[in-house]
């Protein structure tokens, strides 16, 4: 039977010190592994690469689906856990949402494996 991961809030700020200032506590650990995974898929990186090329406001599910070629439910679906990861942010519109980049929590992610990055 498959191990099931604990779910941990990933919406708040990132969890810790940079990896390299010392031994990270195993909490923290899966923290980040949980964000990280939420980009180890190549839909994911393509689309946060599209949101991210965006720019503001970012891009619409609707344009993101005809971008990729994808189903609404794969397209969402893949937009949820990049969100949850605190990747992205979201706003509703009518019946539209937009998608666009969470340059903190993106930063943040940055500064947790390597504090000396940018």
């Amino acid at each position: 039977m498959p191990k099931s991961l604990p779910l941990i809030d990933l919406s708040g700020e990132i969890c810790c010190a940079p990896v390299a200032a010392g031994a990270i506590g195993d909490a923290d650990a899966l923290e980040v592994a949980l964000r990280l995974k939420a980009l180890a898929d190549p839909v994911r990186v393509k689309l946060l690469s599209l949101v991210l090329a965006a720019g503001a406001p970012g891009l619409r599910n609707v344009d993101l689906i005809e971008i990729l070629g994808l189903s609404d439910a794969t397209v969402s679906h893949h937009l949820g856990q990049l969100h949850r990861a605190g990747l992205l942010t979201r706003e509703r519109s009518g019946r539209s949402v937009f998608y666009a980049a969470d340059r903190a929590g993106l930063a943040a992610l940055v500064r947790v494996i390597d504090p000396n990055c940018c």
